[in-house]
């Protein structure tokens, strides 16, 4: 059994947009103890996932068979969903990293080219992101906590980004430049922030590109979880 940790991104710049519409960004993420598991069979062929929301691909598009296309390899997985989807915590990402780490793919551009999370959640723990996702750079780990709430509300990447351009490209005091497209797109992921605002006393940040807002320390109630970030390689101890 692999475990496939979320992402959480501290922080996030968009600092331009290349020609082909692709946004550059400089970004902080860290991995988490929140994580889908991914039990593999080398002589199988088939997806099977379980739990998660009702709409996770389990063709083609699912990102653990395009990680499987990318170093062409088949096998049978075995997907337990614990990540919320669309919720900006990388899950499908995370579930590529843990295929690309189990054959010991480590070409950070060509695992970008499948996602743009999907190079940081190969390698994991905390660290610097640049270009399309396809620059990662360790940072020393750091013990931290945080507080998360996921809104049932998808929030779609594309459309943040595209909310992003057509808002004229802004910057935003949270750190997440995204977080004014987000609300755009999606407006009432205002009222969640500000529930957590008040429940806890800080200023929530959004993960991402959203839904999910995120506070630091440890603020257990309903509706939220307590996650603590983990190291590259990290594996939860109960396997």
């Amino acid at each position: 059994m692999i475990a496939a940790p979320a992402k959480l991104t501290l922080k996030l710049r968009v600092t331009g947009v290349r020609s082909d519409g692709m946004h550059l960004i400089d970004a902080e993420m860290v991995t988490l103890d929140l994580h889908d598991t991914l039990v593999i069979d080398a002589d199988g062929d088939e997806l099977v996932v379980l739990g998660g929301a009702a709409d996770v691909p389990t063709g083609p598009s699912n990102l653990v068979n395009r990680a499987l296309d990318l170093v062409e390899r088949t096998a049978g997985v075995v997907l337990t969903k614990r990540i919320p989807s669309q919720a900006g915590l990388g899950g499908g990402s995370s579930d590529a990293g843990a295929i690309l780490r189990w054959v010991g793919f480590d070409d950070s551009a060509m695992a970008a080219s499948i996602g743009a999370d999907v190079a940081f959640c190969t390698i994991g723990g905390r660290a610097r992101v640049r270009g399309i996702g396809d620059i990662v750079e360790p940072l020393p780990f750091e013990r931290e906590t945080f507080t998360l709430v996921t809104p049932p509300l998808p929030c779609s990447t594309p459309e943040v980004y595209r909310a992003w351009d057509d808002l004229g490209g802004p910057t935003h005091h949270s750190g997440n430049d995204l977080e004014p497209a987000a609300i755009a797109v999606v407006p009432e992921l205002v009222t969640w922030r500000d529930d957590l605002w008040e429940a806890t006393g800080t200023r929530p940040t959004l993960a991402g590109s959203g839904s999910t807002w995120f506070v630091r320390g440890a603020h257990p109630g309903r509706g939220r979880t307590v996650v603590e970030a983990t190291p590259a390689g990290w594996e939860p101890s109960d396997g």
